[in-house]
């Protein structure tokens, strides 16, 4: 197959995703709004629509009262249709390629690259350019929107990603993140200096409770767990540069949670601060530098080491000399 020029694949079908849900804690909600904390990636609007167009049952009956009270035994059964399925393209755009054999790739993605498409941008992301590179062989891998992808990083988060490139393999990696066995490590400069060398956040996040598009740390039972370890690799003057360990792997997670912990991340257009630090950035100063994982065929370690963009590098340069 020629990949010079852009290449239609079929789509393949996928099934409805069927949940099913109880309210163990005391704490009165209205349907929507319980369903939107307990369901990740699913917003209160999604949710109302879902509810209207009868996808929710409360203990065994149809429910179409969005405002319908929920308690603690409830039971809640939700059904999320598939998606329609979407013509990915395949587009040759340049990849830095820092591990590939026949089972998986682990790339090096750069800012402004996003991961899969979206009804609204169905081109120009990272499964586009990995359908050319690799070929049809990774359709019906993950489902038809996310062909291969094991795992995310955010837009303009650069650094460390792999994509499996058999369902085994998908599988298996997939296991491995679930069980906390692949080991992932970012680097990011933020603002301020931690009175300390290392730390843990535990705070659980969910859905922020006015802004739907943002995420936010959340009592647990509206929320889901998250944990992140850090460590100071650089004090800067008013800057610092920290190595993040994620534990579990929530949305956002590193810069809700460097927020949380007042040093949000420099450049962050969701989360930080908007302080001009001199330096041109692509959005948030976070890249995942190192990705550990088993290989899912032969066992032994695979350890990818991501450069820092150039614009990080800058950045570090200007904050050392600033710091002298």
């Amino acid at each position: 197959m020629d990949y010079r020029t852009p290449t239609a694949l079929s789509p393949l079908a996928i099934a409805d995703q069927t949940l099913e849900l109880t309210v163990t804690v005391p704490d009165p909600d209205r349907l929507d709004r319980w369903l939107t904390a307990n369901v990740d990636e699913l917003s209160r609007n999604r949710v109302q629509k879902l509810i209207d167009c009868q996808y929710v049952q409360l203990n065994g009956q149809l429910c179409t009262n969005k405002k319908e009270a929920v308690q603690v035994g409830d039971r809640i059964r939700l059904t999320i249709p598939a998606p329609s399925p979407l013509e990915l393209i395949a587009e040759a755009i340049s990849l830095d390629v820092l591990y590939e054999d026949e089972h998986l790739i682990i790339l090096n993605k750069p800012a402004g690259l996003v991961v899969h498409p979206a009804p609204g941008n169905m081109s120009g992301t990272l499964v586009n350019a990995i359908l050319a590179h690799c070929g049809d062989q990774l359709l019906g891998i993950g489902g038809v929107q996310r062909p291969g992808i094991v795992h995310r990083l955010d837009k303009n988060t650069t650094g460390a990603i792999v994509v499996a490139k058999t369902d085994l393999a998908h599988s298996d990696l997939q296991a491995q993140m679930k069980a906390k066995t692949a080991r992932r490590e970012y680097l990011g400069l933020v603002y301020g200096a931690p009175k300390t060398t290392s730390g843990t956040i535990d705070a659980p996040l969910g859905r922020h409770p006015i802004d739907r598009k943002k995420h936010a740390v959340v009592p647990l039972e509206k929320g889901r767990t998250a944990v992140t370890h850090w460590q100071v690799e650089e004090r800067l003057g008013n800057f610092s540069l920290l190595r993040f360990r994620l534990e579990t792997g929530r949305t956002h997670q590193i810069r809700v949670h460097s927020t949380h912990m007042g040093h949000p991340i420099v450049g962050d257009p969701t989360y930080g601060t908007g302080r001009d630090v001199g330096v041109k950035l692509p959005g948030q100063a976070l890249h995942a530098e190192r990705l550990e994982l088993r290989h899912p065929m032969t066992g032994e370690t695979v350890v990818a080491i991501a450069p820092l963009p150039e614009h990080f590098l800058k950045l570090l340069t200007v904050l050392r000399s600033r710091s002298v």
